[in-house]
């Protein structure tokens, strides 16, 4: 710009000047060549010949600044040029600017669309593959409740736990899984479910309920019903969900083994993956009410359980609990001045085996229920998940050895699936001591729990399920408003700031959050109320219409060839 402003001025002057010149030396001529001295008018002198000399080299002097104007003009003009191109070489090298800036951007935006792709092709793979260790866990659930329970009724307890599988996915796939997650996009959620695409969001976006945006109530979904809403990450959602309900239905087959009826069975575990699992996940996962209480009220983040405590095992031990004690016990477990007597299972090592595979699929039902490869929790959640069932595993069998002067083997085994289910809950947000601590007092409520619920309120659990999942889902969820610490958990279920507990200390300083410990007690209160009345109702229907217990004679011939028309183990040559 300073060359051209250079450029611009000597131009001008040397106009001015050659204009001035032009018209002194048009004067000069005339003054030099007139042919004959004109008469001047009165009053004016005419010029003397000193002043047309003086003008004279006025007019030289002009010409000599003229002359070299134009050397300057000369030597300047290759300097426009060279302006002139580096202006058109600036304005192509603004376009290219330009251009390169459209092309990154576009790259930008597609290399976001990449990302986006691949995390959510990778948080897809995820998913699926700790669903196929969940769905894994129902060979674990049958051969533990097939060992503990005898040899003429194994036929009967694996049926159920082969059954419930395919019963309540029809179930949920009628309805449960629109009731649980079909508003988890709406208004009257709290928590989207996001890592599996937006569609997630947008398509399951009817939440039943009142309230408005900012204060949400929401009770139920409406959206997703038969499963029409078409999405790879909705498919998705819908399987790693429907082997959730698969434990919690599973888990009443066990309490009420060796005595329950097929048909009413059948029935009553279509009905868990329709209606009685999907409501109360729907509250808690859903974004429902027990979820929105932080949004809402202020108490913490509302109810807050990762992977289940109270959402599928609690669920599926207060169901084991009501149903157990509907049915009564079983032929020969209480004498007449009501003490218990053991009933004691047919086979051990299948049992243990069955124990084994459930720890091995609960690496898929805590750390899967990130939803998310992407989330780096899922090593501290697997980590915790691990130590929890170990210090569970020899709570119970140190108490047992203590307790009975044997390490009992259905003990020890109960005591790792109680430290399993306690931990399901809090294992994104405690630290390895806390998970090691709430294991050991797993495996303790399990053993105190078995003896006061066959000894106290006469209800007999071939298997422990009560004392499993119903007592330690609680232990749970309460354990987790204890001992979370802080540092995991920002905005869950809308509440700015990371889950904490009683027990949360940051940076040395103790910043304890009582509120939490409220959510999660109202919580676990709001399932037993819930799932007690509902499966009190599915029981008393079926009870009407069919009979949920199988008569005496059938009992003690064993279900195996009343009920299936088969048995477990055909002991003929």
């Amino acid at each position: 710009m300073d060359y051209a402003w250079r450029c611009d001025v000597i131009s001008f002057k040397h106009a001015v000047l050659t204009t001035v010149l032009l018209i002194i030396g048009t004067f000069a001529a005339q003054a030099q060549y007139a042919p004959a001295p004109v008469a001047q008018p009165p009053g004016q002198p005419a010029a003397s010949a000193a002043e047309v000399q003086q003008m004279q080299l006025k007019l030289q002097e002009l010409q000599t600044k003229l002359d070299a104007l134009n050397q300057q003009a000369g030597q300047i003009a290759p300097l426009k040029d060279k302006l002139d191109k580096a202006v058109q070489t600036t304005d192509s090298l603004s376009k290219s600017v330009k251009e390169t800036e459209e092309t990154a951007s576009t790259a930008a935006k597609k290399y976001t669309e990449v990302k986006d792709a691949t995390s959510l092709s990778i948080n897809i793979s995820w998913t699926l593959i700790t669903g196929f260790l969940v769905m894994f866990m129902q060979a674990g659930f049958a051969m533990v409740e097939t060992g503990f329970t005898r040899s003429k009724n194994v036929a009967h307890t694996m049926m159920m736990n082969f059954m419930v599988y395919s019963l309540g996915m029809l179930g949920f796939w009628v309805c449960g899984f629109a009731f649980q997650f079909g508003g988890t996009g709406g208004d009257l959620s709290v928590s989207t479910v996001s890592t599996l695409g937006n569609n997630v969001g947008t398509m399951l976006n009817s939440e039943l309920g009142f309230g408005t945006k900012d204060k949400p109530f929401g009770l139920i979904g409406n959206a997703g019903y038969f499963l029409t809403t078409y999405d790879p990450g909705i498919f998705t959602l819908f399987l790693f969900q429907m082997v959730f309900m698969d434990t919690a239905a599973t888990i009443p087959t066990g309490s009420m083994a060796e005595r329950w009826k097929f048909l009413p069975f059948s029935i009553f575990s279509f009905c868990v993956g329709a209606f009685i699992y999907p409501i109360f996940g729907n509250w808690v996962w859903g974004g429902g009410w027990l979820a929105a209480m932080g949004k809402n009220w202020g108490i913490g983040h509302g109810h807050v359980d990762f992977a289940g405590s109270s959402v599928v095992h609690m669920v599926g031990g207060v169901m084991a609990l009501v149903g157990a004690w509907w049915l009564g016990p079983r032929i020969g477990k209480y004498n007449a001045d009501g003490t218990p007597n053991p009933i004691p299972g047919h086979n051990i090592p299948m049992a243990l085996v069955g124990t084994f595979i459930l720890a091995f699929g609960w690496f898929g039902f805590n750390p899967g229920s990130t939803l998310a490869s992407t989330d780096v929790q899922i090593g501290v959640i697997a980590t915790n998940t691990m130590l929890a069932s170990a210090a569970g595993a020899c709570s119970a069998m140190i108490i047992a050895w203590i307790r009975i002067g044997k390490p009992d083997p259905s003990l020890s085994a109960n005591g790792m699936l109680a430290g399993l289910v306690a931990i399901t809950a809090p294992c994104a947000f405690v630290d390895a001591w806390a998970a090691v601590l709430l294991g050991a007092l797993a495996g303790w409520i399990m053993y105190v729990s078995v003896f006061f619920v066959e000894e106290k309120l006469k209800i007999d659990d071939p298997v422990g399920a009560i004392s499993v999942h119903f007592a330690n889902g609680a232990w749970g969820v309460l354990s987790l408003g204890i001992f979370a610490n802080g540092r995991y958990g920002d905005t869950w279920n809308g509440v700015p700031g990371n889950v904490s507990g009683i027990c949360t200390w940051v940076n040395g300083v103790w910043t304890p959050d009582f509120k939490q410990l409220l959510a999660e007690f109202i919580g676990m209160s709001v399932n037993i109320i819930y799932v007690s009345s509902i499966t009190l109702l599915v029981l008393f229907i079926l009870e009407k219409a069919f009979g949920n217990r199988t008569s005496a004679e059938t009992e003690m011939e064993g279900l195996d060839g009343p009920e299936m028309g088969a048995l477990g183990y055909n002991n003929t040559p």
